[in-house]
């Protein structure tokens, strides 16, 4: 072996060892105490999802697992890197008789306690033709409990056979409305039939639902009020300003987009109550299997992105602004592979001030082909995939997956649920907690509390400035497969000790800037009262001014 040759071998094993040093992740599932867990699926390939919520306001990250056809959990942190399942005292075992799909939280009345929505597809027990069962509400009590609101916010009623839920405060009350994603309109055969050949008719197709919260009172739903007509084989939605208006607008997952209904856009046109579907112009109509969505501005330009997971090949769209369709960019960025996609989520792991990539993959049960998770690490706008390199290859059936700071150590860890295979699977298929262990690189946590907003900031945008570089995050009301990430905005800061401002918007565009905050703390920005009437009335006073203004010089030319 020639000098040169060893010397490349030996500066190829640096790289690489520098690489690994930089990302590290440990399975710390079973010492984390998440016995074992597996979403069983009801004949089929629905489900599940994770919601990541901080349920008794103790600083501290907890989540709900949903488990289809097994009985649910809900994880306490225990603030010591274990967590325990509460499941069983929180008020929330009215789910065991339902077999649930996802879950999403928000603060639905205001009190300063999250409250969890679950979406289902039937009941356990039923043998009705779909759809069989309403999607259920849970209020937090305060003490670590819930009681079920399903019926007192009129949820109670709608029957029906629901994927993904998701909150977002679309006509800026201060109330999170919510939308629902529906698969089936009707549907009499076993879900495990279902494939291409058995999806043709259009017919079986469901609306969604557009839930609107009055005054965190109760719900209606009114999705053809805001002029929605669209049916699909609905997997939910995130709500998320795309277009940088302030006001949250929707993007809709579809499953079978070529057989039925694309994606959908949703352009939010508040103040007037109405949404309008730009999903053909904006080129977001996109005809796939689609599961999820992760959302973030991937090359720090101020313009938020969508990852969407599909069959065979994900979609990665990428904003032009300025009323420039989408472009899909995932093979130029290193990610053409071919997949079976369904949870994902941006996050900068590594604290490098731009965000990575994590996908759950899974093959549709019932059927028994090992599919190995991805994680896409960013370099200057370049994305690897280094699952294998960092034990995140897992090769069971991935569905959900959310991203949260399970210890409080300021990096982001990775959590996301498996599936109980149908048939013999040659690897083990279970739900995975990895704790991120990577060393170096400061960050800053936000968290963000509303007084006319959503109490949570929901949807409002959080950007930072540090090194130069400006950085930007929206608060999640629901994304990924089924599942909520934290509410908290995270953000690597590199090398600098101190973020130079750290600038909110929230929904309606008002804006509060903070400068020199030190790295490596959770910040906590309360959005700052009205002192004045607020924008609306400001607007009409300005138009009445205009108008009398108008009216003086009239008078004074006629003189």
């Amino acid at each position: 072996m020639n000098k040169l040759k060893v010397i490349w071998l030996v500066c190829l094993a640096l790289v690489t060892c520098t690489a690994q040093a930089q990302l590290s992740f440990k399975d710390v599932t079973e010492e984390a105490g998440i016995d074992y867990h597996q979403f069983v699926v009801y004949e089929g390939m629905f489900g599940g999802g994770i919601c990541v919520f901080d349920f008794n306001n103790d600083g501290w990250d907890d989540f709900f697992l949903t488990s289809g056809m097994e009985k649910d959990r809900l994880y306490l942190n225990n603030r010591d890197g274990t967590f325990k399942d509460v499941y069983a005292s929180s008020g929330l075992v009215v789910t065991g008789a339902y077999v649930t799909q996802g879950a999403a939280s928000a603060d639905v009345n205001r009190d300063g306690w999250t409250d969890l929505l679950v979406t289902t597809i039937t009941l356990k027990d039923s043998s009705q033709q779909i759809p069989r069962a309403e999607n259920l509400l849970f209020i937090n009590n305060g003490n670590s409990t819930f009681r079920d609101a399903t019926e007192e916010y009129g949820l109670k009623n709608l029957q029906s056979f629901s994927t993904g839920g998701s909150f977002g405060d679309f006509n800026l009350d201060g109330y999170p409305d919510i939308y629902i994603g529906n698969y089936f309109l009707a549907y009499e055969g076993k879900l495990s039939a279902i494939n291409d050949a058995t999806i043709v008719n259009a017919s079986s197709t469901a609306e969604g639902y557009l839930m609107v919260n009055h005054g965190g009172e109760y719900f209606t739903n009114e999705y053809e009020d805001y002029g929605l007509k669209f049916r699909g084989f609905g997997f939910g939605g995130v709500f998320t300003d795309y277009d940088n208006d302030h006001d949250p607008d929707i993007f809709v997952s579809h499953d079978f987009g070529y057989k039925a209904t694309p994606n959908v856009l949703l352009n939010n046109r508040y103040p007037d109550d109405r949404f309008v579907d730009v999903a053909e112009e904006a080129g977001m109509d996109l005809k796939i299997n689609s599961m999820g969505i992760a959302v973030g501005d991937y090359d720090n330009n101020g313009l938020l992105d969508y990852y969407v997971t599909n069959i065979r090949f994900n979609r990665f769209m990428v904003n032009q602004g300025a009323g420039k369709p989408f472009i899909d960019k995932a093979r130029d960025l290193g990610m053409g592979f071919v997949s079976i996609s369904w949870g994902a989520n941006f996050a900068d792991f590594d604290h490098d001030m731009d965000v990575d990539l994590f996908v759950t993959n899974g093959d549709l049960n019932p059927n028994d082909v090992p599919m190995a998770n991805f994680f896409f690490e960013n370099d200057k706008g370049a994305f690897t995939d280094k699952a294998h390199l960092l034990g995140l290859n897992d090769y069971g059936v991935g569905r959900g997956s959310v991203v949260f700071d399970m210890d409080n150590d300021g990096d982001l860890d990775i959590l996301y649920v498996s599936q109980k295979p149908v048939l013999d699977f040659p690897v083990e298929s279970r739900t995975r907690l990895f704790r991120n262990d990577s060393k170096g690189g400061n960050w800053l946590k936000i968290a963000l509390k509303g007084t006319d907003s959503e109490l949570n900031g929901l949807g409002s945008r959080v950007e930072v400035v540090a090194g130069g570089v400006k950085m930007m995050r929206e608060i999640d009301g629901g994304s990924s497969h089924l599942s909520q990430n934290s509410l908290q905005a995270h953000f690597g800061l590199g090398a600098s000790a101190v973020a130079d401002s750290v600038i909110v918007t929230w929904l309606g565009g008002k804006r509060q800037v903070l400068v020199n905050q030190a790295a490596n703390q959770l910040l906590t920005v309360t959005e700052e009262e009205s002192k004045g009437l607020g924008w609306p009335v400001m607007v009409g006073l300005g138009f009445v001014t205009a108008v009398l203004a108008a009216f003086v010089v009239r008078r004074v030319g006629r003189k």
